[in-house]
């Protein structure tokens, strides 16, 4: 297989998990602040599976996507008002969440002990944009922010987080195994 084909591949593959981020952005719990989705998840599923490069891609994707207008963010929502309101924090911290979990993959182990904590480093980094994000457009006191943009999100970001390194590992390895994941990011270790 030929370079440019191996590249063309992996963008129609980020391109997919760009999607896949979009259906389960609809996955919701709304909370007063800011509602509890499945982006996080699909975000640890692409950098797992995809490695820093790509999964960054298939993030960056996804968020032009909701930005020309297409709802594929939280409640069918979309346009840039959503980057720049209270929940743009969160949105944007899935750039550097999604480099940081496959970056740390690379440089370890795609094992599911090094996904786990990839995806737990992943998930704060997510929070720590999002809340300051928070604090600042929604002109909250920290303590607000961190008890309305941090604290009720905890729980369910260990959860997906376990659920993004068991899932992404196993997806992973099967994608090598048939050669469908083909660049460097699949030989990493």
């Amino acid at each position: 297989m030929t370079e440019s084909s191996t590249k063309l591949r992996m963008m129609i593959v980020s391109a997919l998990f760009a999607a896949i981020t979009g259906v389960l952005a609809q996955v919701t719990v709304p909370l007063p602040l800011v509602p509890i989705t499945g982006q996080t998840l699909a975000i640890g599923l692409a950098a797992t599976i995809l490695g820093a490069r790509y999964g960054t891609v298939s993030i960056l994707i996804y968020l032009a996507l909701g930005a020309i207008g297409i709802p594929v963010f939280a409640q069918m929502s979309a346009g840039i008002g959503i980057l720049v309101g209270p929940t743009g924090g969160y949105l944007i911290g899935f750039i550097p969440t999604a480099f940081i979990i496959g970056y740390y993959l690379e440089k370890t182990s795609f094992s599911m002990l090094h996904a786990m904590i990839a995806n737990v480093i992943g998930m704060f980094v997510a929070l720590i944009f999002g809340t300051v994000w928070l604090k600042i457009v929604a002109d909250l006191s920290w303590t607000a922010a961190f008890a309305g943009g941090f604290l009720p999100f905890i729980i369910g970001g260990f959860i997906k987080a376990y659920l993004a390194a068991w899932a992404g590992i196993a997806v992973r390895n099967r994608l090598k195994s048939t050669s469908l994941l083909t660049t460097r990011e699949a030989e990493a270790k």
